[in-house]
């Protein structure tokens, strides 16, 4: 047990040098850096997880800040005591940094699993091995060329699609009205995320269309902590509401809205609710309630890796967020996650998360570094 004991710690925030995308017409295309953690035991097995955020105008280290008031009280602890682990950071930052949890806590469950000698996905249930997959579009110039995308992502094998679209309601509805009369997306399951941009009567507008053309999901169509507003859209549309999954993380919260009808299947991401230890709590109060938790993937390999190793170990979650295009994504990591030609991914190979990061890439793209060992950060 005492080569399991945290001695290094180690935090990079990394500007990869990537195509910078936007997911509203309004938005600038946004910086998204990814802040590294690796704990480093005794005995020498490290554990690592990834997390993005976004900017505007550059690279931000507000995750990596976060996590420095935190490490000192890693130093010695143990990767089987996850849950301890988690509960004792609660009290420890005010106001409280879920995001740099989430890293602290994949990390440990990666040196966990390593330890063990298993894939992650076995460790947290082990129900499938693939999952089929749907393709999380960028911003598209036009609604024939999301015409065009859907003839495209369909002969890679996709079986499901999300747009992510400009969020002005007259223009959406235009591009998924020309989508569906071209029949290019006949058989596909569909989604549209509109990040959290409509006012309610241009959510119930748009959604009654989203229904009668059969979507599989309307996404973030309301602010997050609307959830009066929630409430009332899912009563009043045929197509099922998600939200977008960053804002409401706490599993006692999202207990709360479920038992009250605001969304029909819930979402969160691994990398922002504060890890696999509340994620875990998050599945199994959805299974109690027989609904899924559409697990977002959007960020890294180790920010889409996350989250696939605890949807390939829980049975209730539907599909896979592919985010869009492959290589804006992929930065870093010699194993990288993309759909097969029968619209699957399959679990990364190897123990642990499965994912080994290109270090020499990694450094000549980061843009600050803490370190800690010993009491000293």
């Amino acid at each position: 047990m005492k080569d399991l004991a945290i001695d290094r710690i180690e935090v990079f925030t990394v500007g990869p040098p990537t195509r910078r995308l936007a997911w509203a017409l309004e938005m600038p295309a946004q910086f998204m850096t990814e802040t590294i953690l690796k704990l480093t035991t005794h005995g020498g097995l490290t554990g690592i997880a990834g997390a993005v955020s976004y900017a505007d105008f550059g690279y931000e280290s507000s995750v990596a800040e976060a996590l420095r008031p935190l490490l000192p009280h890693l130093i010695g602890r143990h990767p089987l005591a996850r849950e301890a682990v988690w509960q004792d950071l609660l009290s420890r930052t005010l106001p409280r940094a879920p995001q740099a949890q989430s890293l602290i806590d994949i990390a440990l469950w990666d040196l966990a699993a390593k330890a063990a000698g298993v894939p992650l996905w076995q460790f947290l249930g082990g129900a499938r091995d693939r999952i089929a997959a749907y393709a999380s579009t960028a911003l598209l110039d036009s609604a024939e060329a999301y015409v065009d995308e859907v003839v495209r992502l369909r002969a890679e094998g996709f079986r499901a699609i999300k747009f992510h679209c400009w969020c002005e309601p007259g223009r959406d509805l235009a591009m998924v009205r020309k989508v569906s009369a071209s029949g290019q997306a006949e058989g596909l399951a569909l989604m549209l995320d509109v990040e959290q941009r409509y006012t309610p009567d241009a959510a119930l507008r748009v959604g009654y269309v989203l229904g009668e053309l059969g979507y599989d999901w309307f996404e973030a169509p309301l602010d997050d902590f609307d959830l009066d507003g929630y409430r009332r859209l899912a009563a009043a549309l045929a197509v099922p509401i998600v939200p977008a999954g960053n804002s409401v993380l706490d599993n006692r919260l999202i207990g709360f809205a479920a038992a009250r009808d605001c969304w029909d299947k819930m979402r969160v991401d691994v990398t922002m609710c504060g890890g696999f230890t509340p994620a875990l709590k998050i599945m199994g109060l959805a299974a109690s309630l027989g609904r899924t938790v559409e697990l977002q993937c959007w960020g890294y390999t180790l920010t889409q890796a996350a989250n696939l190793h605890l949807m390939l170990g829980q049975p209730n979650c539907t599909w896979f967020e592919q985010p869009l295009p492959y290589d804006s994504f992929e930065f870093g990591a010699q194993q990288v996650i993309r759909t097969d030609r029968e619209g699957f991914v399959h679990a990364p190979p190897g123990h642990g998360l499965g994912i080994e990061l290109d270090w020499e890439a990694i450094g000549s793209a980061t843009l600050g570094r803490i370190e800690c060992s010993g009491r000293t950060a």
